[in-house]
């Protein structure tokens, strides 16, 4: 998967379709990462002698296809790219070429 965490990406397609977010959590095996403020769902916490139930609001998975990273240069949607750098692997922005 080409997007880690801590990237800057923004959502291409669905209802949050536009908006910017970093990514919190990257799910390789499963195709899948958790964007700060988009897919936000209810999640009802059962009690446990320890402590009372909740209602808690967080963010859910979306698929990595529907994301695109953000450009650090031109902050516009990118593909990423790779090519070698003094014997190591490194992410490029396909646009503008500026390593991420």
């Amino acid at each position: 998967m080409k997007i880690k965490k801590g990237d800057e990406v923004v959502v291409i397609s669905g209802k949050y379709k536009g908006v910017k977010g970093a990514v919190l959590e990257a799910r390789p095996t499963e195709s899948r990462v958790v964007v700060a403020g988009v897919n936000r769902h209810k999640w009802h916490i059962k009690p446990t002698q320890d402590k009372p139930g909740q209602i808690v609001d967080r963010e859910a998975p979306i698929h990595v296809s529907n994301v695109a990273l953000v450009d650090p240069k031109t902050k516009k949607p990118t593909r990423v790219g790779y090519k070698m750098e003094k014997g190591k692997k490194v992410r490029v922005a396909k646009k503008s070429g500026t390593e991420l």
